[in-house]
């Protein structure tokens, strides 16, 4: 007698929690091979709207919060990842990406380290992107990074696990609350890493997870006058990234676009950013993930 196979259908990850789409819809997900994986949520406009609420409410605790402690919870993501690593993460990479297990295992100890050298700079930052200003008179001067607030961002599509740890990391170690959109082809260790996230000590919405296309949501993103910036690192189509960066301006964001720093273009000019900090930590390579040079979102602010 044949069995059934019981399909999964995953689900978002929005406050902590994993609810299904507002819409009811899905989409199926294949391997490289195009054989079925999994049906995913295909998030919608009322997702997106509960995200920004989600990771709104979740700002003001975790930007509040020690930089050790956030040097902690980064930690511990990473520890629960590797608990995971090679039963889940390994499989599931190698099964989206079309890989070899051992060029999966590579991509994952990458996402893995890359969790614990951010867990490492929540303390150093502030030093290295802060001053004292030379000022006349009796009186100082100091430039301080604050948190931006929340962050809209788009994972680079063909690096599952380690172009999403690329884009949420240097977001949410300097405190602000990020709504990503992940590989939209390549989505199953997104989902893993909600998993790790919801049962590690990252408060409920500090990071929020939306399957499905981005040229559907981000828009919406864009718009919204709660969201503070994007990073469009994995919009891969120059006219999309200008649709959302015209759409950014009416409420003055701050846009990160991956296109133009790979192309060496300062992405000031299109955020109307007077000052980006630059992070030593991203790179260009084989895993896709953002170059050398591009901005971590917190703010230069003179008191």
């Amino acid at each position: 007698m044949s069995r059934v196979d019981v399909r999964k259908t995953h689900k978002l990850f929005i406050g902590g929690a994993f609810p299904r789409s507002e819409s009811g819809r899905t989409y199926e997900v294949t391997d490289s091979k195009e054989q079925f994986l999994a049906n995913m949520a295909l998030a919608s406009r009322k997702d997106a709207r509960d995200a920004v609420l989600a990771a709104r409410s979740a700002v003001a605790k975790w930007s509040s919060a020690t930089a050790y402690n956030r040097g902690q919870v980064l930690y511990r993501i990473a520890e629960v990842m590797e608990g995971r690593r090679r039963e889940q993460f390994i499989s599931e990479v190698s099964d989206s990406e079309g890989v070899s297990s051992r060029k999966a295992g590579a991509h994952v100890d990458a996402a893995i380290d890359r969790w614990v050298w951010y867990a490492g700079w929540a303390d150093k930052y502030a030093q290295v992107i802060g001053n004292t200003n030379p000022v006349a008179g009796p009186f100082f001067n100091f430039s301080v990074p604050e948190p931006t607030g929340v962050v809209a961002a788009v994972a680079p599509q063909d690096a599952s696990i380690l172009g999403l740890v690329s884009v949420v990391a240097p977001i949410i170690v300097t405190g602000n609350a990020v709504i990503v959109m992940p590989s939209s082809s390549r989505p199953i260790p997104a989902i893993t890493l909600a998993e790790c996230l919801a049962t590690s000590d990252v408060p409920a919405g500090v990071v929020n997870i939306l399957t499905g296309a981005p040229a559907e949501v981000m828009p919406w993103l864009a718009e919204h006058a709660d969201v503070n910036a994007l990073d469009l690192t994995g919009i891969v189509d120059e006219g999309v990234a200008a649709d959302l960066e015209r759409s950014a301006a009416g409420t003055v964001k701050r846009v990160r676009n991956g296109e133009t720093c790979a192309r060496g273009r300062s992405p000031r000019r299109l955020a109307g950013d007077p000052e980006p900090v630059s992070h030593p930590g991203l790179r260009r390579g084989e895993d896709g993930v953002a170059p050398h040079g591009c901005v971590i979102f917190a703010q230069r602010l003179h008191a």
